[in-house]
């Protein structure tokens, strides 16, 4: 008797906690789409393991600005606009303003990869997928709501995890004993500063995903309570993980792909086929597509993570500058609004995948800056409580994190205008 109660209650808090999880999991599946499969893959594939650190360190330096959405929101029951209204409705409608222009295109990117995913199965043109996709993502969000995308997300992400780690194990041994044909070149050089900035951009996730995180935790609270404690533990897993990932999809481009000659292709369907080669090379061909399906279900749950939490943000954002009730029709119409323009940008590209997401992602870089700040500026506010503030540690990795954002932006900048 003695010994059952303790197992008993473990046990239950076990299952109480996992219950809890859930925006933190979210926002994982959200990062874990063209950061990953595209920016880390890439990376890896045409620079071997020379950006590990810089994958590892970029996840590091955005830690505090992610961390603001769920520690505000355990801190206060309140969403990060709140916070930002609290702070200026200026504060508010510039986050406002860039946020519906980072939501049609980060939209617009992460559904053509979907498509891209999905022409391993359909063979339609990837524009007429990228609409079925966007169909789909809607029907999903309005009929099933947050708690229908809640459970999805768990078991897609578990899916897509032990996959991965599995296939970057046997790529150790498959890239045993093998020289590269082809040497490395150094990233180093004015002519990739456009593509590290695209993959520090999205990596792990733009920026305002913790806009979401906040929001996703909220609605979360109204079918069950989530503790301080509960919440964060939540947000750091689902970082943690997606920090993780990020250097194992660098790894497998690293030890498939480098050194072989080949780069990825800028098609859609192209690109798709070479990233589900990558698994099967090492996995086995009859393995090709159950990971084609374990891709495409992870980027169809980034498309309708994005698609949610863009929505919700806008949504929110509108209703407290304009002192509106709430409405879910609203967040309908925000919903079929972005997409719809979303869709505009994809025919606009007409099946150039990379060259889309290259432009979503130094978008999203640009942005970052002023996102960084805010929620920097919220969390060391005289309108949060003392004990809820960020310490001294925080505030520091924080400066180095809004230093190396504005120093990598100006040299950006350079780049781009006068080189």
């Amino acid at each position: 008797m003695t010994t059952a109660q303790p197992a008993t209650s473990r046990s239950s808090r076990f299952a109480t906690l996992f219950a809890s999880l859930g925006p933190g999991i979210l926002m994982a599946a959200a990062a874990i789409g063209a950061s990953h499969l595209v920016a880390s893959t890439r990376a890896g594939a045409e620079f071997g393991w020379q950006l590990a650190w810089v994958v590892l360190a970029v996840n590091i330096l955005k830690y505090p600005f992610f961390a603001a959405g769920a520690r505000y929101t355990a801190a206060t029951n309140e969403s990060l606009l709140h916070g930002y209204l609290k702070q200026g409705r200026g504060y508010l409608l510039m986050f406002t303003c860039l946020n519906t222009i980072a939501a049609i295109a980060s939209t617009a990117g992460v559904c053509m990869l979907t498509a891209a995913m999905l022409t391993q199965f359909v063979p339609l043109p990837i524009d007429i997928l990228a609409f079925l996709v966007l169909v789909s993502s809607l029907a999903l969000l309005i009929l099933g709501h947050y708690q229908l995308l809640d459970k999805l997300t768990k078991v897609i992400m578990l899916a897509l995890t032990l996959t991965t780690l599995i296939a970057v194990t046997l790529a150790f041994n498959h890239s045993a004993g093998t020289v590269a044909t082809v040497p490395s070149e150094s990233p180093w050089q004015w002519a990739y500063v456009g593509f590290l900035v695209a993959m520090m951009g999205w990596m792990p996730a733009p920026i305002e995903v913790s806009a979401w995180n906040s929001l996703w935790l909220l609605e979360k609270q109204k079918t069950q309570t989530v503790t301080s404690k509960q919440a964060i533990f939540d947000f750091n897993l689902g970082f943690i993980v997606t920090a993780i990932l990020a250097i194992v999809f660098l790894a497998l481009g690293a030890l498939v792909m480098h050194g072989s000659g080949e780069q990825f292709a800028s098609s859609g369907a192209k690109f798709a086929s070479q990233l589900i080669d990558l698994y099967s090379d090492v996995m086995g061909q009859e393995s090709r597509y159950l990971i084609a399906l374990v891709a495409f279900l992870c980027i169809f749950s980034t498309t309708v993570t994005v698609i949610d939490g863009y929505s919700r943000t806008l949504d929110m954002g509108w209703q407290l500058l304009t002192h509106k009730p709430d409405c879910s029709a609203r967040l309908t119409r925000v919903m079929l609004l972005v997409s719809a323009f979303a869709m505009a940008l994809i025919w606009f590209f007409k099946g150039a995948l990379l060259p889309l997401l290259e432009f979503v992602m130094t978008l999203a870089f640009m942005t970052t800056v002023i996102f960084a700040w805010l929620n920097y500026r919220l969390m060391t506010s005289n309108s949060l409580p003392e004990e809820h503030r960020y310490g001294l540690k925080m505030k520091i990795l924080s400066w180095f994190g809004l230093t190396y954002l504005v120093g990598f932006s100006a040299v950006f900048i350079y780049w781009k205008l006068i080189l």
